[in-house]
C-alpha cells in the first residue's frame, strides 16, 4: 500500500501548533508504518531538504511539488491525478480537491466559528469553505480532542462515526531544563501563543492590572508570539497601560527559549476563547508550571483538575485565578504535582500509534 502525507506544514522553520502536530506526527510515524510505501509531498518554497532533521526509513520518499501558489488545491490535486496514492493523509485540515477516496484528514478546532472577530473575512471563508469539505470529501477524520469532534457533528452535521479522536502530545526531550538555562526575570507570569482577539490578551492584561492593583505583585508578564489579526489593538492596549514596562513582548521566539521561558514562569496564562486541544497546557506542566486556562472550550477536557478553571470572558476571573496560585504556595504545589500526572496521559508516541491505526484501516 502506497500513503501520501501532506508533509508542507511539517518542516516549516518557525512552527505554531499546527506545523508541531504535522512534524511531530510524521516523525514518530515512521516508526508504525515499516511495511507500507510512503511518500512525503513538501512545497519547495517553504520546505528544504535539511529542514528533515530526522533518518527517514527506506520505505519513505521525499516528493518537492513545485508551485507558485495555490500549492495544496492545484498543485497536490495535479500529483493525485496523476501519481494518486492508495492513501492520503493530510495533517492539516485542507484536503486537495482532487483525492484518493481513501482520505483522511485532522481537524484542529473551528475557532473561526466561536470567535469570527479574531479572522479578516476571507479567512473566515476560506477556513470554513475548505474544513466543510474536508470533512465531506475524506473517509475518516481525526479530531483532536472530544470537544473538536462535538463541534463537528454540531456545526458541520459529520456523522459521529466518521470521527476519531486521537489527543496530541508534547515534547519529552524538554521536560529536564537546567537551571543555569532558565531565563531570568524575577518573578513573572507567561503567556505564550499567537497575540490575536482569539487568545483573550486584553483581558488577560486587564487581569495583570487589576492584580498589580490589588495585591501589588512584583511580577512581570511575558508575553511570547507574533502578533496576529486584530495585533494592533492589543499592542495599544498594551501601551496604554500603567503597568506598561512590566510587560515584556519577546516576539516569536525559537523551542529553546520557549521551554526556557517556560520553565522560569511562576504561573502559565492560557486563558484563551477557543482551543481545538491547547497543547500549551501540557508543555508548561511537562516543566513543573503550574496553569490558569479557561472552563470553556477543550480546555477543561485536557486540563481536568490539573489546573486552575477560570471564565476567560471575565477579567476578574483571571486575576482571582492567577492570585490562588501566586498567593497560597500550598495550593501552587498541589496544581504543579496534579500537573505532572495529568501530562502523563499524552505522547506523540501514542498519538502516532492511534493516527497509524486509523491511516491503516482499510474501507
Amino acid at each position: 500500500m502506497t500513503i501520501g502525507i501532506d508533509a508542507s506544514r511539517a518542516f516549516v522553520k518557525n512552527k505554531t501548533g499546527i506545523e508541531e502536530y504535522s512534524y511531530q506526527v510524521i516523525k514518530n510515524l515512521k516508526n508504525f508504518l515499516a511495511g507500507e510505501k510512503i511518500i512525503l509531498y513538501l512545497d519547495p518554497r517553504v520546505n528544504r531538504e535539511e529542514h528533515i532533521d530526522f533518518d527517514l526509513p527506506e520505505n519513505w520518499s521525499v516528493k518537492f511539488l513545485q508551485s507558485p501558489k495555490f500549492w495544496t488545491q492545484i498543485r497536490l490535486s495535479i500529483e493525485m491525478i496523476f501519481h494518486r496514492p492508495d492513501v492520503l493523509f493530510v495533517p492539516a485540515h485542507t484536503v486537495p480537491l482532487i483525492h484518493p477516496k481513501d482520505t483522511i484528514v485532522t481537524v484542529h478546532g473551528l475557532e473561526y466559528e466561536f470567535c469570527p472577530e479574531a479572522y479578516s473575512p476571507f479567512e473566515r471563508f476560506y477556513m470554513r469553505w475548505s474544513i466543510m469539505r474536508s470533512c465531506r470529501w475524506v473517509s475518516r477524520i481525526i479530531a483532536v480532542s472530544e470537544n473538536t469532534k462535538k463541534d463537528l457533528m454540531r456545526l458541520y452535521r459529520v456523522p459521529e462515526e466518521k470521527i476519531k479522536v486521537v489527543y496530541e502530545g508534547i515534547n519529552e526531550n524538554l521536560k529536564s531544563i537546567p537551571d543555569n538555562k532558565i531565563i531570568s526575570h524575577k518573578k513573572y507570569l507567561l503567556f505564550v501563543g499567537r497575540l490575536e482577539e482569539r487568545k483573550n490578551i486584553i483581558r488577560m492584561v486587564e487581569a495583570f492590572e487589576m492584580l498589580k492593583k490589588k495585591y501589588a505583585i512584583p511580577h512581570k508578564l511575558i508575553l511570547v508570539g507574533k502578533f496576529g489579526y486584530g495585533g494592533e489593538k492589543i499592542e495599544e492596549r498594551i501601551k496604554s497601560s500603567e503597568f506598561k514596562n512590566d510587560i515584556i513582548l519577546t516576539g516569536y521566539v525559537g523551542d529553546e527559549e520557549k521551554f526556557y521561558l517556560l520553565a522560569g514562569a511562576e504561573v502559565f496564562l492560557f486563558a484563551t476563547i477557543y482551543e481545538g486541544f491547547g497543547l500549551p497546557i501540557l508543555e508548561a506542566q511537562n516543566v513543573g508550571v503550574p496553569v490558569v486556562t479557561s472552563n470553556i472550550s477543550s480546555m477543561p477536557e485536557v486540563a481536568g483538575d490539573s489546573a486552575v478553571l477560570v471564565d476567560p470572558m471575565h477579567s476578574g476571573a483571571i486575576a482571582e485565578g492567577i492570585w490562588r496560585l501566586v498567593g497560597d504556595e500550598k495550593f501552587k504545589n498541589g496544581i504543579i504535582e496534579k500537573g505532572f500526572e495529568n501530562v502523563k496521559r499524552f505522547s506523540w508516541e501514542k498519538c502516532a500509534r492511534e493516527v497509524s491505526d486509523i491511516i491503516q484501516i482499510r474501507e
